[in-house]
């Protein structure tokens, strides 16, 4: 039996506006990227100061939205699992990223279930003690801790905060105890107040308290000393050869997002980061801002990954959960 033209007339339209809704161009309403952390700590800074430059390229609103958890592996699972259309980004961090997966089970895969768009900055983390401790260099805390081992603590925030300071110990034969915070700032005020002797901090979390002698720097971990803070050593000069843990942050699709969207959002950030305000307010706290490639970028997340399974299958180090 024949439909009733009205009927078809109406499946017909469905059709048409399905096909165009399908079909519309990106984006067409707000893009939203989640922060593994809470606000204030160098992931969520930089998102916050990046973010309004991809806002302005691509004439939508951009919501950062901060899914707190799991060392960071709540939300990077999130956006695993999430629909590969452009509207829900990760601004992503090295350990939850690239390390994590070596170190306990997580249900994705850094490099497989993502779409890396580009590299936003990287920066360096800095060990500290509280002024009360009598170490005055890493040498003098080495040898203070084997002193005393099992005595001594340091507060972390999970990832880097955390396993900079296990590679620490693995390096220089120490028993320290790692005490975990919900976040980076958390951390740096627990060992301000003295609940903690030691810490492990971002760039960002460290700077202010290190010039209002808070809290005595000893090392920085880059490779280099870091041009912000050149009369602190890097700890592999300072008494730990061979040390080296750099953090970074860049931004990452799921699995399967249209090449052409990530590219347009890698563009959006390259673009931004011409603007030397922006620059210098990012160098001001102590993260190096980049603006890579999608291709890279990717490059640099498989490297960071090989290194990382390379570290820990080489070494068994283990981390206190």
């Amino acid at each position: 039996m024949p439909l009733p033209s009205r009927l078809l007339t109406l499946l017909a339209a469905t059709c048409i506006a399905a096909s165009a809704f399908a079909q519309s161009p990106w984006p067409s309403k707000p893009v939203r990227i989640v922060v593994p952390y809470p606000p204030g700590g160098i992931t969520d800074t930089v998102t916050r100061l990046s973010s309004p430059k991809i806002q302005e390229a691509i004439g939508q609103p951009v919501v950062v939205e901060n899914k707190v958890g799991a060392g960071g592996a709540l939300a990077t699972e999130f956006v695993a699992r999430s629909a590969p259309d452009g509207y829900t980004l990760l601004m992503g961090s090295a350990a939850p990223q690239t390390l994590n997966q070596f170190i306990q089970k997580l249900g994705y895969d850094g490099l497989k279930d993502f779409a890396p768009i580009t590299l936003i900055n990287t920066n360096p983390l800095v060990l500290m003690v509280h002024p009360s401790l009598p170490a005055q260099n890493v040498k003098e805390l080495i040898a203070l801790a084997k002193a005393q081992p099992g005595k001594l603590n340091f507060a972390g925030a999970g990832g880097l905060t955390q396993f900079s300071g296990e590679i620490f110990k693995h390096m220089a034969g120490l028993d320290i105890v790692y005490v975990p915070y919900k976040g980076g700032a958390p951390a740096t005020a627990a060992a301000v107040a003295g609940d903690t002797q030691i810490t492990f901090a971002n760039y960002s979390d460290a700077l202010p308290q290190i010039r209002a002698g808070k809290l005595r720097a000893l090392g920085i971990t880059s490779a280099k000393r870091f041009p912000q803070s050149p009369d602190v050593p890097t700890i592999a000069e300072a008494g730990v050869p061979g040390y080296v843990v750099e953090s970074w942050n860049g931004l990452f699709a799921p699995a399967g997002t249209p090449p052409e969207i990530v590219t347009r959002i890698a563009l959006a950030v390259q673009q931004g980061f011409r603007d030397p305000a922006l620059r210098k307010r990012m160098e001001d706290i102590g993260a190096t801002p980049v603006g890579d490639t999608p291709e890279q970028f990717r490059a640099l997340v498989a490297s960071e990954m090989q290194k990382w399974g390379n570290f820990v299958r080489s070494t068994g180090i283990k981390v206190e959960q």
